[in-house]
């Protein structure tokens, strides 16, 4: 099971082979980029950082949801400073069908956000900055 965070840039073909195989018709990769705007505010980049123990956080919560659905499921959360479209976030998941696929990557993907100690800064068009969720 690929669980990482990561200072360099993420590959998405990585993350879908952690899943694949041939008993999968179905493959869900998903990825998050930076955007550029959040409320109606323009986003110049975005600064993530991680607790210590986060990517040990990552890998529970994935071994917890492979566990529960039966399904091999991978993610890769990217930390410092990244710039407008660069990825933030990659998970996949393999199942025989593509509901069950769906289905358990947004649930994995609910669960990082909420539940693994990353916090994301974002860095305003107007100079501001602010923290999101804390």
């Amino acid at each position: 099971m690929l669980a990482r965070i990561s200072t360099a840039p993420l590959n998405a073909p990585e993350v879908e082979s952690a899943v694949a195989g041939a008993e999968f018709g179905a493959v869900v990769l998903f990825t998050g980029q930076v955007r550029n705007h959040d409320g109606g505010r323009a986003v110049t980049r975005l600064e993530y950082s991680a607790h210590p123990g986060a990517e040990k956080f990552l890998a529970a919560i994935c071994a917890e949801v492979s566990a529960s659905s039966g399904l091999p499921v991978a993610a890769v959360h990217r930390v410092g400073d990244l710039a407008i479209g660069d990825v933030a976030i990659i998970v996949a998941v393999a199942a025989a069908h593509r509901a069950e696929a769906f289905a358990t990557c947004a649930e994995l993907v609910e669960r990082i956000k909420h539940e693994v100690p990353i916090w994301k800064r974002q860095h305003f068009a107007d100079g501001e900055s602010g923290w999101v969720g804390l």
